[in-house]
C-alpha cells in the first residue's frame, strides 16, 4: 500500500476513535450531554466505513447515511450483512437532535446502545484493517 492511501486511511480510523471518546466523554459526565453523544457514535461509524472503502479503492459520495455508505462494503465483505441494523439505528442521529424543533436527545438507554453499537462496529472494521493503518 502506498504512503498516502495508508495515511488517508489512518487519518479516517483516527477521526473515528476520537468521535467515540467523545461520546464516552459527554456521556459520562455529571451531565450528559446525550443529544450530543449520538452524533458522535454515528460520525465514529461513518468514518470507520469510509477508511474501509479507501482500503478497498471503493470510491463513496458525500452522505452521512451509513446504509448507503455500508451498501458499497456489503459485495466485499459478506459478514456486513449482520451490521446493516447498526447503520439504520445510527445513521438517524446524523441529524436528529440536532437543530430547535427537533427532540431534544435521546433516553439514557438510547444513548448507551448507540454508544455501544459504535464501539462495537469500529472494533469489527479495525479487525478487518492492516496492522500499518491502525491507529
Amino acid at each position: 500500500m502506498d504512503e498516502i492511501k495508508r495515511r488517508e486511511i489512518y487519518g479516517w480510523l483516527v477521526k473515528s476513535r476520537r468521535d467515540l471518546e467523545s461520546a464516552r466523554r459527554l456521556l459520562r459526565g455529571d451531565d450528559p450531554l446525550r443529544d450530543v453523544a449520538v452524533y458522535h457514535c454515528q460520525q465514529a461509524v461513518e468514518k470507520a466505513i469510509k477508511a474501509y472503502l479507501v482500503y478497498q479503492d471503493i470510491p463513496f459520495e458525500k452522505t452521512h447515511s451509513l446504509v448507503a455508505l455500508l451498501s458499497r462494503c456489503l459485495p466485499l465483505d459478506a459478514e456486513l450483512e449482520n451490521w446493516k441494523n447498526v447503520a439504520e439505528i445510527l445513521t438517524p442521529y446524523a441529524t436528529e437532535f440536532r437543530y430547535p424543533g427537533d427532540p431534544m436527545e435521546p433516553s439514557p438507554e438510547e444513548s448507551e446502545e448507540a454508544l455501544s453499537l459504535a464501539e462495537s462496529f469500529v472494533e469489527f472494521i479495525l479487525q478487518r484493517m492492516p496492522e500499518e493503518v491502525r491507529p
